[in-house]
């Protein structure tokens, strides 16, 4: 099956009416709706959490121990969840993984960095460095959406970048160390992991990466304007020698200053109160139940249904065709030319079943399907069945 721009199925526009017509029996539908891949689904489990904190939580000083607490049990839980070495340290900072982007370039690179390119998102890290005015220009080796190319040793870098999990393709990498090359030993290059769609829902060696830094509104199901890093002491020393060699960094985006502000539960400004909340709430519960190995199987069985319902199905597909970079957490299937995949969502929608779409840059006749921990496999299930009883009404 090819992913060609979506035709209807007989050929004209479908009808308004027809799609507006399409009710899908409520016994067929998930008990809960939200597949989105970013804000994704949080738990009403959470929000409730949130709103008995209303009094003595929410407006209150993010410098005085009621939020310092949460931002200390939020620490702390991640260490837990992402199984920390000794050593390594939890890091907040404000403004989401794309603010990291721009702190790391400050912060965590010497000179040259070298980047993996494979979708939307890691592309945008790699035109931080290559825009940034006092670095090199980067290493990048790039792949074709749906593919990702190795990770390699690089002559003359500093910082291997790549993410865990590319969020608008669907493919994934295990993290690893690059090595070093040409007398270049791997102490020297840091690899920093951008975790956003993975943190809290794909087990790795945390020994092999140095800042590993995520987003919270994705895995960890909460909402933005916070970014968490788990960083080394090979990346804390970097952070610190920088900032001793006097580079001008824009103090919103100075990693010295979030790293000793988090070493006292703090954040250089005030933080998003309900974000820290909902994301330690979701550790909590991730932790409670089994910690990392028990959420990524929650994914892992999520993403087992809806790709062995599309390598069985006569109108869809996986998108990433390689089984050793298919992600359980984010799943890209593309659609029978003849079926519009935009048209499909939207009856989705109409039906409360929301945020299927496909990413819109990458322009190809899909949904992508968010199947974090947060999100029950059962609903994974019936979300299959509902797709193939729309299709079903959409054909001729």
């Amino acid at each position: 099956m090819t992913a060609s721009p979506a035709t209807p199925l007989d050929g004209g526009a479908v009808p308004g009416a027809a799609v507006a017509d399409i009710v899908i029996p409520a016994g067929l539908r998930p008990a809960d709706g939200r597949f989105g891949c970013g804000p994704a689904k949080v738990r009403p489990e959470a929000v409730a959490e949130l709103a008995r904190r209303a009094v003595d939580y929410m407006g209150t000083s993010h410098r005085r121990a009621g939020v310092r607490s949460v931002a200390a049990d939020l620490r702390r839980g991640v260490a837990e969840l992402l199984r920390a070495p000794d050593g390594y340290e939890i890091v907040l900072g404000n403004g989401g993984a794309t603010a990291f982007w721009d702190a790391a370039s400050f912060g965590l690179i010497e000179r040259r960095s070298h980047h993996l390119s494979l979708g939307e998102f890691s592309s945008k890290f790699t035109a931080v460095t290559r825009a940034a005015p006092h670095l090199d220009d980067p290493s990048v080796h790039e792949s074709e959406p749906g593919a990702r190319p190795p990770i390699a040793a690089v002559a003359g870098v500093d910082a291997c970048c790549y993410p865990h999990n590319e969020t608008s393709t669907g493919v994934m990498i295990l993290p690893e160390r690059p090595g070093g090359a040409d007398g270049t030993s791997a102490s020297e290059v840091v690899t920093l992991v951008d975790a956003t769609s993975a943190a809290g829902g794909l087990e790795f060696d945390p020994a092999a990466v140095d800042a590993y830094y995520f987003a919270p509104q994705k895995a960890l199901s909460s909402d933005g304007g916070l970014w968490i890093a788990m960083v080394s002491p090979a990346a804390a020393e970097r952070i610190e020698r920088i900032s001793a060699s006097g580079r001008w960094t824009p103090a919103f985006l100075d990693l010295k200053a979030a790293l000793d502000l988090s070493r006292k539960d703090q954040t250089y400004n005030t933080p998003a109160l309900a974000t820290l909340l909902l994301t330690a709430t979701q550790v909590g519960w991730m932790n409670d139940n089994g910690g990392l190995g028990w959420a990524a199987a929650r994914s892992r069985r999520s993403s087992e249904i809806l790709y062995g319902w599309a390598e069985t199905s006569e109108i869809a597909a996986p998108f990433v065709t390689d089984l050793a970079y298919r992600s359980p957490l984010v799943g890209t299937i593309d659609f029978d030319p003849r079926l519009d995949a935009d048209v499909l969502a939207g009856v989705l929608r109409a039906n409360g079943i929301i945020d299927t779409d496909g990413y819109r840059k990458l322009g190809r006749n899909q949904l992508r399907i968010g199947m974090f921990p947060a999100v029950e496999p059962s609903d994974v299930e019936a979300l299959t069945a509902c797709i193939d009883y729309v299709a079903e009404r959409l054909a001729p």
